[in-house]
């Protein structure tokens, strides 16, 4: 899968990431309680909360078409919230990765990659992507996910996967 793909798979995500949400808040109204108790809620006491689960998963896509489209990132200060920061917060990110043309991920498997939080080292941009960026991507929207899942909100495997492309037999 090219990089391209792979960002238009978190695309797909941060899409089916913020459909949980919707689900969650309508769970919240359904069931008598304020939707924005969500925002601070997490699996374990050492886990990041709800809120920045939604973050990180941003910020790990974000990041990923930066560094591999040569592209800069936009800055989100990490300031949300509530539900609907959260939602703008996706929205954002969204808004960033579709305005990213596909050619600019053409020389992403070469490119150097060197965040800031490497130190001063760097690695291949497919480095980069299959090593770092889709596992922390998909570890933190997952997370989120079984956030939301715990706290009792009707989301299955096929809330999850999303839509797919299929084709008549």
């Amino acid at each position: 899968m090219s990089a391209y793909q792979q960002v238009q798979q978190f695309t797909k995500m941060l899409r089916n990431l913020d459909g949980w949400i919707e689900t969650a808040v309508a769970h919240a109204s359904k069931k008598g309680f304020d939707p924005e108790v969500l925002v601070g809620l997490r699996l374990a006491p050492d886990q990041y909360p709800f809120v920045k689960q939604v973050q990180s998963s941003c910020d790990s896509a974000k990041f990923a078409a930066a560094y591999l489209s040569g592209h800069k990132a936009p800055a989100h200060p990490d300031t949300e919230t509530t539900v609907a920061q959260l939602r703008e917060r996706i929205a954002a990110c969204l808004r960033f990765l579709e305005s990213v043309p596909e050619g600019d991920y053409a020389a992403a498997e070469d490119r150097k990659v060197a965040p800031p939080w490497l130190q001063g080292k760097w690695m291949t941009g497919g480095d980069y992507l299959t090593q770092t960026a889709i596992p922390n991507f998909y570890f933190h929207v997952t997370t989120a996910y079984a956030i939301l899942r715990h706290n009792g909100v009707d989301l299955g495997k096929m809330a999850y996967i999303g839509s797919m492309p299929l084709h008549d037999a």
